[in-house]
């Protein structure tokens, strides 16, 4: 059994963090969102990877390379993103008998991707307070007879959740039309398939479906929940760390620092003296967390400094920003109504009381900037000293 994974989108919804990285590829706990997927096809026993790249397609093969975890990965290149049965009609070379279809910017529970494989014809399903918002199952008998798209008035309450087991013939039923939305949908292939074969879904304990910046957010909140306590690198006797601290080789905390997780610390990172790290919190490689800084529930990606004295909380910043020393980051409203931020030029709710900023490459604060809650600060954007920043610099 091989597995496709689709990692060619570029991810409009979850800019500024995309315009320098594929979504797939954007951190997630100790590894990129992609990796998660690729793992549960290998705990589950793929014979071969097939990553369907695109946008930025060189960053996931630096990354899995010519064979990941001793399984063999193959590279399918959709140079049009023009939906999901496209995306898989690229692996099309790749395919000879019965294979999987896993969405790259999905997190899975790896459990149900193991009975997935085991069960193929099958289709990954999550039940859901909110079915009309997605593509609904019809069952019948414990076997998926049907799939509608956003129903008013939905048979059951299990969706979608993007992760199929086809058999061998479906490699043939890949060329569908384009929908109403202009794209070639997977989904269409499984009406096919519906109608050849039982197709038995699988029901996820949990699952998320990566789109937007809090969701991003929301992913490291579940995988970094995973973290075994392991201390490794250079930990001062005068730190305190308390519960699922990771500190890799590599990394470094000062005098003085607290760090309460779950946090992961990876190599080459230096959590400064008296500073405070509350988790769930990711640093990457070669973050700098100054002295007195305070860092809590945040996304920091890989080369990113934060000077001293500044506050950080419920935010995701790119790689290689500069925050300069008394940078405040705001994370809620003063009426206590969820935070907005913007999509597509839209501003819509996070659902989260508390969400700060989403900060893409190389943006740099000068001293004493106060940011507001769901700001979204594009690659490459400055303040000055003292500046007081309200709206989206877009």
């Amino acid at each position: 059994m091989k597995a496709v994974v689709l990692a060619a989108g570029k991810g409009t919804r979850i800019s500024p963090l995309s315009a320098t990285l594929p979504k797939p590829m954007l951190p997630v706990a100790d590894r990129p969102l992609a990796a998660h997927t690729v793992d549960a096809a290998v705990d589950a026993g793929a014979d071969e990877i097939v990553l369907v790249i695109g946008y930025e397609g060189d960053t996931v093969r630096e990354y899995f390379g010519s064979e990941y975890r001793d399984t063999p990965v193959s590279y399918a290149v959709q140079a049009e993103q023009s939906g999901t049965a496209d995306a898989v009609t690229a692996a099309r070379e790749y395919l000879e008998g019965p294979f999987v279809v896993l969405n790259g910017d999905n997190l899975y529970d790896p459990e149900a991707i193991g009975r997935l494989f085991e069960q193929c014809p099958a289709v990954c399903a999550v039940a859901v307070d909110d079915p009309e918002n997605y593509g609904v199952l019809d069952t019948d008998d414990g076997t998926i007879v049907d799939i509608t798209e956003k129903p008013s008035d939905p048979p059951t309450n299990l969706v979608n959740a993007g992760a199929y087991a086809f058999p061998a013939d479906a490699r043939e039923w890949l060329a569908v039309p384009e929908s109403e939305r202009g794209e070639h949908e997977i989904t269409d292939v499984l009406a096919t398939v519906l109608e050849q074969f039982a197709v038995t879904p699988v029901t996820l304990e949990r699952w998320l479906d990566v789109g937007r910046p809090w969701e991003l957010l929301r992913a490291n909140e579940w995988k970094l929940s995973n973290l075994d306590r392991r201390l490794v690198g250079t930990v001062s006797d005068d730190a305190h760390l308390e519960g699922d601290v990771v500190i890799e080789a590599g990394a470094t905390v000062k005098p003085g620092a607290v760090i309460e997780g779950p946090v992961l610390v990876r190599s080459g990172a230096t959590v400064g003296p008296n500073a405070v790290v509350r988790g769930p919190a990711l640093l990457e490689e070669n973050v700098s967390v100054g002295n007195g800084v305070e860092v809590k529930n945040s996304v920091l990606s890989r080369g990113t400094s934060i000077d001293h004295l500044s506050s950080v909380s419920d935010s995701i910043l790119g790689r290689n920003v500069a925050l300069g020393a008394g940078t405040t980051v705001a994370n809620r409203r003063h009426d206590g109504a969820d935070i907005e931020f913007t999509v597509k030029g839209e501003r819509v709710s996070t659902g989260r009381r508390k969400f700060g900023v989403v900060a893409g490459a190389g943006v740099e604060t000068g001293i004493n900037t106060s940011l507001t809650p769901g700001l979204k600060l594009e690659p490459g954007t400055t303040t000055g000293p003292g500046e007081v920043v309200e709206r989206d610099d877009e």
